[in-house]
């Protein structure tokens, strides 16, 4: 019933083994799976999350081994920031978990190398499990026929769907006597400039800043402004670096000039004193951005009123957004595939597992239907939650680099970007430098593939 499409290639294991060889306190790998502890069956799920959504997840398998007493779920807790590594520590040692998370753009080297298990029938045939109603969006990322993503087997369902949707501090606007920004109509680069310099202000007299408009993370804020002025990171072969295009360049810039030109964002030395995430929290950014997983800390952190709108838009004269995932797998080497993939299935579609993930407001829902009326509901902040659904049914997209074999090309970009945001460096003068190493890097991910294909 349960397909692994190789054995876990050699290659795989050198790439993974370059990261580290052993995942330190992975009790629950498919080692400590292979039988069964007091009569119940041994399954490890490894994920990351937040604070609010580490516990949600802790409650959610509880609820799952109540109502299934003869598995035992030993779950492997891991920072945000060092998921990647340990998890490809975990394969490297041939220490897969069970379940576990995995980004999309991991897909096909993980489908090629034998890491993840074919779930399709277990999927397709699930009486509990309505396909139809869960984000077509986020299946697609977790099909792959050998070739083409989207298509074919399923080695995964959406742990949820993440659209990244611009916040701004309402409380912040309707004190400073500025319109409110129009939810359906996004502002230009020009409007946004504008207004963001309106709520750059000295509150106290002192000389210094006290709030600004803007606060964004290039890694994951720039892509909105390069889409909607028309440019990519790659053409549409998805085979050519295209950062050195004006249009590219032209966002870069814009981007770089909130903190020298324009002055609505902190500098690097402001930032390190006090990050703007933190800033948003204190009520100290006009606009940040906002995903569902934020929803819950929000709720309890926030002292201001808050809602959603729009990205500005560019030369497009459309908004763009990006839509994050991670993927729910099921590792090649459980020695329990029916019930892991049940356990897979259960964190990603159940009705019950799902309200409870809706209910700590860690996520935007799997099920189209339950989304429908989780955005209308107003006891749930912010008000206009339908922005995060316009994202993923209109304008939303998935990062650059889940459409390459690897990532690398497309981390290079980030390495030495920093200068461009001092303003020690001209965008012009960055994607020259950067187009023909990222470049390199994409050629060898390409020949990568045409070789694990073989």
């Amino acid at each position: 019933m349960f397909k692994v499409s190789k054995k876990i290639g050699a290659g795989m294991l050198l790439a993974t083994m370059l990261v580290s060889t052993a995942l330190t306190g992975c009790s629950g790998s498919s080692e400590s799976s292979s039988g069964k502890s007091d009569g119940k069956i041994e399954l490890s799920f490894m994920f990351r999350g937040q604070p609010q959504e580490q516990e949600a997840f802790k409650e959610v398998i509880k609820k799952y081994e109540e109502a299934n007493p003869d598995v035992d779920v030993t779950m492997v807790i891991t920072a945000p920031d060092q998921y990647d590594t340990k998890l490809k520590a975990a394969i490297a040692g041939r220490k897969i978990p069970d379940v576990f998370f995995y980004n999309p753009a991991q897909v096909k080297a993980y489908v090629n190398s034998g890491v993840l298990l074919d779930i399709t029938e277990q999927v397709e045939g699930s009486e509990d499990i309505k396909l139809e109603d869960i984000w077509e969006t986020g299946v697609d990322k977790y099909r792959y026929d050998g070739k083409t993503l989207g298509e074919g087997a399923i080695y995964g369902l959406p742990k949820d769907l993440g659209p990244f949707a611009l916040g701004y501090n309402k409380t912040m606007f309707e004190e400073a006597g500025i319109p409110l920004p129009d939810k359906d109509k996004p502002y230009t680069w020009d409007e946004f400039i504008s207004v963001s310099q309106e709520l750059t202000k000295d509150t106290n007299g002192d000389g210094k800043m006290d709030q600004y408009g803007t606060g964004f993370n290039v890694n994951w804020a720039l892509q909105p402004f390069v889409w909607s002025n028309g440019a990519d990171w790659l053409d549409e072969t998805k085979t050519k670096v295209t950062i050195d295009d004006p249009k590219f360049t032209e966002a870069l810039q814009w981007f770089a000039d909130h903190q020298n030109k324009y002055k609505i964002t902190p500098s690097i030395g402001e930032a390190q004193t006090l990050d703007t995430y933190q800033r948003w929290l204190k009520g100290q950014l006009a606009f940040f951005p906002v995903g569902p997983w934020d929803m819950g800390a929000f709720k309890e952190q926030l002292k201001f009123e808050y809602d959603l709108i729009p990205w500005p838009a560019g030369s497009t004269g459309k908004s763009a957004a990006w839509i994050g995932s991670l993927g729910i797998g099921v590792g090649s080497t459980t020695k329990h595939p029916e019930e892991a993939a049940e356990l897979a299935m259960y964190l990603s579609a159940d009705q019950e597992g799902q309200q409870a993930l809706v209910d700590a407001q860690v996520q935007l829902p799997n099920s189209m239907e339950v989304a429908k009326s989780w955005s209308e509901d107003t006891s749930i902040k912010p008000e206009n939650k339908q922005e995060f659904l316009d994202i993923i049914n209109d304008y939303g997209r998935g990062f650059p680099a889940e459409h390459t074999y690897t990532g690398e090309w497309y981390e290079e970009f980030f390495k030495n970007i920093q200068p461009v945001l001092d303003g020690k460096q001209t965008a012009e003068e960055y994607v020259k430098e950067a187009q023909p190493k990222m470049q390199k890097l994409l050629d060898a991910a390409i020949e990568q593939e045409k070789q694990a294909a073989k």
